[in-house]
């Protein structure tokens, strides 16, 4: 049986894991747990984004449209700022799955606004590393 390609992508600021606010974010690298996924879920054939740039990440998510059959993302602050993520979500046609590491919700109030829930499959916030392990066990659920 072919594995499923899904895409993770990352946004601004998430290049610093492991040494950003350890508190909120742990202590590893998204390279060190990513390597943890490749082997917790051999069932799926991941691969990684990062960008700080906003429209590096639009055009992951159009590329991902055309090659993968799923896309976990965490977008960072343009979660909360970019129009320009929610349609390029909007415009693609395979599951997107909106995923952070914090509670957004029981941080600033202006993280309370996501501009990209609205056209993702779902989100899953505050469960720290777990949040993206839950959504790639999404992606090995049937139909």
């Amino acid at each position: 049986m072919p594995r499923r390609k899904i895409r993770i992508i990352n946004g601004p600021n998430l290049n610093l894991l492991g040494t950003r606010e350890p508190d909120i974010y742990g202590n590893q690298t998204f390279e060190q747990v990513f390597e943890t996924f490749q082997k917790e879920f051999p069932q799926l054939e991941l691969d990684y984004f990062q960008s700080n740039v906003e429209g590096e990440l639009i055009n992951s998510l159009h590329e991902a449209a055309g090659t993968k059959e799923g896309i976990i993302l965490n977008a960072g602050a343009y979660t909360h700022t970019s129009v320009a993520l929610g349609d390029a979500i909007k415009a693609i046609d395979i599951p997107v799955i909106e995923v952070h590491i914090s509670n957004i919700f029981s941080r600033e109030n202006f993280r309370h606004k996501s501009f990209i829930a609205p056209y993702c499959t779902g989100s899953i916030i505050g469960f720290g590393m777990d949040s993206y392990r839950l959504a790639l066990r999404y992606f090995l659920m049937p139909g």
